[in-house]
């Protein structure tokens, strides 16, 4: 059984809010619940409720969104669940990242190439590489993946499985993306406006096929079993969503 000790992340629950915490020695925190000393958690198994407060091992989804320092905006896990799916990562595959932002997908990658696969992230600005390789070796120990503090332009590998864009403009890189890929390989990118979608179409109509553009949406509903319902808010729209794959033409054999 897995039990909770020194410099582990817990993940706080109190009534409607989750707090990510790493548990340092001689901390405590300090929350409309009352105090809850660090000490007194060491030892015992995740999942259990002192007082007021749930403690729980945090999951991937809680890192992300709880222990990433955001200097960009990050791709949500409604979307970056289907990112994962679309682009068929798993354990062993080869991913390449144009635009690390602040490295929240970047740690989805990795989890899901696992240690046999690698994940090589690009990332231009300077504060936003800095702040993405600090999320990183903060929130896992991430042997698989490569940052880069570059453009992907200049990148010679190549037979990656599987490339992501999340830049202002990912149509200027889909060329170079495309020959870093395998034959067949998969191509998807985020943007957030309507006229930026129909630029990445264009973009993908040569050396690309199966193009698919979606928008996912996600709404939570109230936790109460005699008036259930929707929440009053929900993230509606955070990105489009564009995917396709890597397409060769060829000439049929003269009969």
């Amino acid at each position: 059984m897995s039990t909770i000790q020194e410099n582990d992340f817990i993940l706080i629950v109190y009534q409607d809010r989750r707090y990510l915490k790493r548990l340092e020695p001689g901390k405590a925190f300090h929350g409309k619940g009352g105090i809850l000393p660090f000490t007194s958690l060491i030892g015992l198994p995740f999942g259990v409720r002192l007082g007021e407060y749930d403690v729980y091992e945090p999951i991937l989804e809680d890192l992300i969104m709880y222990g990433v320092k955001r200097e960009t905006q990050i791709v949500y896990p409604k979307d970056a669940a289907m990112i994962g799916f679309k682009l068929n990562i798993r354990c062993g595959s080869r991913v390449i990242e144009v635009g690390a932002g602040s490295g929240a997908l970047t740690l989805l990658f990795s989890r899901l190439a696992g240690p046999e696969g690698q994940v090589v992230s690009f990332e231009k600005e300077e504060r936003h590489f800095r702040n993405a390789q600090k999320n990183l070796d903060r929130l896992g120990s991430l042997k698989n993946v490569s940052l880069h503090q570059d453009d992907v332009i200049g990148y010679e590998d190549e037979e990656f499985d599987a490339a992501f864009i999340d830049v202002r403009e990912p149509w200027l890189h889909m060329e170079k993306v495309r020959s870093l890929l395998k034959a067949g390989g998969l191509l998807g990118t985020i943007v957030p406006t309507a006229n930026q979608v129909s630029d990445c179409l264009r973009g993908l109509q040569v050396g690309f096929g199966d193009i698919e553009v979606m928008e996912i949406m996600l709404r939570y509903y109230k936790i109460n079993a005699e008036r259930l319902r929707p929440q009053d808010r929900m993230v509606a729209h955070t990105g489009y969503l564009a995917f396709a794959r890597k397409i060769e033409e060829v000439v049929p054999p003269q009969v």
